[in-house]
């Protein structure tokens, strides 16, 4: 058992044993969707960096994803259901005001009763806040040789002809932790965090779609980016190292990605922060900048890009094409994760990629389960979000049907009758 951080002596190794994502089956062209908005296709592809956008039908909610994530996870790795002991979901995109959607995926997932399971929330920082909480759960020798399930799941929803509508996503990514880091070592001596009271991003009670100020959001994230990162400096500091990113520290660098032009904006931040000054118009430290971004943050950002936005699981996303496509060069290499959750709340910290991580990943590779989608047009992507809109309307005559929307998931979300939300596997529908 852990004591202290210690294990017979020695320090305590936490991290990442087992990763996975689940993502609708249905996608959306960034093309197709800025021609028929009258856009020029570039302002979304090179101006935000987005190729596709992931399309989730009405039975494809919160959970469905949470639980797909889970699910795959649990066969690619051969995970025992019973070793593990704490189920967290961090989402921004309830399904109910007070039933967490671990609830729900903690049933599907056939775990056992002995688990603690519950939700977090914050904005998109909720599954790093997860991922915290479970390493700390495995520090303290509270688990007792068990393991915790950390899933990030969101659908990023703004609506037909709004300015977010091209940050749209939607998908889940589950993250085994503890004490056999086959994946990806956490370093848990030292983390940056940062918090204040914005208005930059938020959802009403009232309402299934967000609201944002978005150039205002931007400036918070960046904001939150040089708060987090100048703690984490001084804990490195203070033990004795030296932290300076723009050094190379960090073999490769992740954040928080609502769309893959802020990954780049969040990496000249972090060199601006180190550097101590702002980096000025085609000077030679933007133009260094922007090719350390090429190098060390652009490899990781495949499945973003194709995906969309998924809120809290968009760092983790990066990750887990990170693990697979880099990995081998990365084995035995730190990088760094950057989480930031709009109201706002944000967390920089380190990790060691681990010897064999790609070789586990490729049980079931990123390019297979992005083949496996189809593509919609844009009448169809339209009738989407219509039928999504009345999903949750209780009672609803007629629930949903999986061949309407060409599915073949083994999870379903039903719709909701007499107040309470229905679900089937293979199937069967859950009591």
């Amino acid at each position: 058992m852990a004591e202290n951080g210690k294990s017979e002596g020695k320090p305590l190794r936490i991290g990442i044993e087992a990763i996975a994502f689940d993502i609708p089956e249905h996608y959306l062209e960034m093309a197709d969707l800025a021609t028929a908005r009258g856009v020029e296709p570039a302002k979304y592809t090179a101006g935000l960096g987005q190729k596709q956008m992931a399309v989730a039908t009405p039975c494809e909610d919160t959970v469905v994803l949470a639980a797909g994530a889970g699910q795959r996870l649990i066969k690619n790795f051969n995970i025992d259901p019973k070793s593990i002991s704490m189920l967290i979901v961090g989402t921004e995109t309830g399904v109910d005001h007070s039933k967490p959607v671990s609830s729900y995926v903690h049933q599907i997932l056939g775990l056992s009763s002995e688990c603690r399971v519950f939700e977090i929330k914050h904005a998109c920082y909720g599954a790093m806040a997860g991922l915290t909480t479970a390493v700390n759960y495995i520090l303290s020798g509270r688990a007792k040789g068990r393991k915790a399930l950390v899933i990030a799941s969101d659908i990023a929803r703004y609506g037909k002809n709004t300015v977010g509508e091209p940050t749209q996503g939607a998908g889940a990514v589950a993250m085994l932790i503890s004490d056999n880091p086959q994946l990806l070592e956490i370093d848990y001596n030292n983390e940056g965090f940062y918090a204040t009271q914005v208005m930059d991003f938020w959802r009403p009670l009232y309402s299934k779609e967000a609201f944002a100020d978005g150039h205002f959001s931007i400036q918070c994230y960046l904001d939150a980016l040089s708060g987090a990162y100048n703690l984490y400096k001084k804990g490195d500091e203070a033990n004795g190292a030296q932290s300076k990113a723009a050094n190379g520290k960090f073999e490769a660098c992740l954040y928080h990605v609502p769309f893959v032009k802020m990954a780049q904006k969040a990496h000249q931040r972090l060199l601006e922060t180190d550097g101590g000054q702002k980096f000025e118009k085609d000077s030679p430290e933007l133009k260094a900048a922007l090719q350390d971004f090429e190098k060390r943050v652009a490899p990781a950002l495949e499945l973003n890009a194709r995906v969309g936005n998924i809120y809290t699981g968009a760092l983790f996303l990066s990750l887990a094409y990170l693990l697979e496509s880099s990995a081998g060069k990365l084995a035995g290499k730190p990088i760094s994760l950057f989480s930031y959750g709009s109201g706002c709340g944000a967390e920089f910290m380190g990790a060691k990629i681990m010897e064999g991580a790609d070789r586990l990943m490729k049980v079931e590779s990123n390019e297979e389960i992005l083949s496996k989608r189809r593509q919609v047009n844009m009448a169809k992507y339209e009738e989407i979000l219509d039928a999504c809109s009345k999903m949750d309307l209780n009672d609803e005559e007629n629930l949903c049907q999986p061949e309407k929307w060409d599915l073949k998931r083994p999870v379903l979300y039903l719709g909701t009758q007499n107040h309470k939300r229905i679900y089937s596997v293979n199937g069967v529908v859950l009591n």
